[in-house]
C-alpha cells in the first residue's frame, strides 16, 4: 500500500524535528562495500554507522 502524501509530510516533519543528518564521503566504490558489510552485522547502513561512531567514540576516550 503506498504512504500518503500526509504521511510523508508528517514523517518528514518529525525526522527534521528529532534529527539531525551528517553527510560522509567516500572513495568511488567503497559504498558498495560499507553497505554490504553494514547489512551483514547490523542490518542497515544507518545502525552500523551509528554504532562504528559511538565505539570510536567510546575508544579514544579511554586512551
Amino acid at each position: 500500500m503506498p504512504v500518503s502524501k500526509a504521511q510523508q509530510r508528517a514523517t518528514n516533519k518529525y525526522n527534521k524535528n528529532h534529527y539531525d543528518r551528517i553527510e560522509m564521503k567516500v572513495l568511488k566504490g567503497e559504498k558498495e562495500n560499507i553497505t554490504e558489510h553494514a547489512k551483514e552485522y547490523d542490518g542497515t547502513l544507518n545502525k552500523f554507522l551509528n554504532r562504528a561512531v559511538k565505539e570510536t567514540m567510546e575508544r579514544d576516550k579511554n586512551r
